[in-house]
């Protein structure tokens, strides 16, 4: 890629993050006022404000799952994006493949890490927590960025604004089923606060 054609892209996705405005061929799971089609496992750690859904474990650690019409939430093949920006010292994730659980973390498919300087966790925004993981940080922290994660068959992918970071193929050894589930956000603790918005998908099946 030529550096001015880069220059163009990460701009594009800056005004895109800005402006909410929705890729052609995605849909917006988020309204960005309420929590109409969300269902959340500990409501007293999840607020709204300015359009973006505030994760912060005051209430205990809980997850926002997304549980609306759209697919009857239940992606397989697909892209997701989501703008996220974390606090100084914050942890959370963005969760795929997955199901509601009414208490702890979910069993079931896979978290897209959120942790640029939590010091208490080495692995790092962008990572396919403990399948595929980054030890260092490309996002800064109080500044939104984008994670963009693909799933095709067994294969993940995650981008960081633009940026590969994660290709991960299941191997023939891996054990854990990768089957069809919805997307949910995670409230980490109360000492981490991160922010989601522009949460849009697009089906690849």
């Amino acid at each position: 890629m030529t550096t001015l054609l880069r220059i163009g892209t990460l701009v594009l996705a800056a005004m895109t993050m800005q402006t909410g405005k929705t890729e052609p061929g995605f849909t917006q799971l988020f309204n960005g006022k309420d929590f109409t089609d969300w269902k959340l496992e500990n409501p007293d750690s999840f607020t709204i404000q300015d359009g973006a859904i505030v994760a912060n474990a005051k209430g205990g650690p809980g997850h926002a799952f997304y549980d609306g019409p759209f697919r009857n939430h239940s992606f397989r093949n697909f892209e997701v994006k989501v703008d996220v920006m974390a606090r100084n010292n914050s942890n959370g994730g963005f969760f795929i493949l997955t199901e509601y659980v009414e208490k702890g973390f979910p069993p079931k498919g896979f978290e897209v890490q959120v942790n640029n300087t939590y010091g208490k966790d080495k692995v790092k925004t962008g990572s396919l927590y403990h399948v595929s993981d980054v030890y260092e940080a490309a996002p800064k922290d109080d500044e939104w960025f984008t994670e963009h994660i693909i799933v095709k068959g067994d294969s993940v992918t995650i981008k960081v604004n633009d940026v590969q970071v994660v290709a991960w193929t299941k191997p023939a050894d891996y054990t854990k089923e990768i089957s069809a589930g919805t997307f949910a956000l995670q409230a980490h603790d109360p000492n981490s606060t991160v922010f989601y918005k522009n949460i849009r998908v697009k089906p690849l099946d």
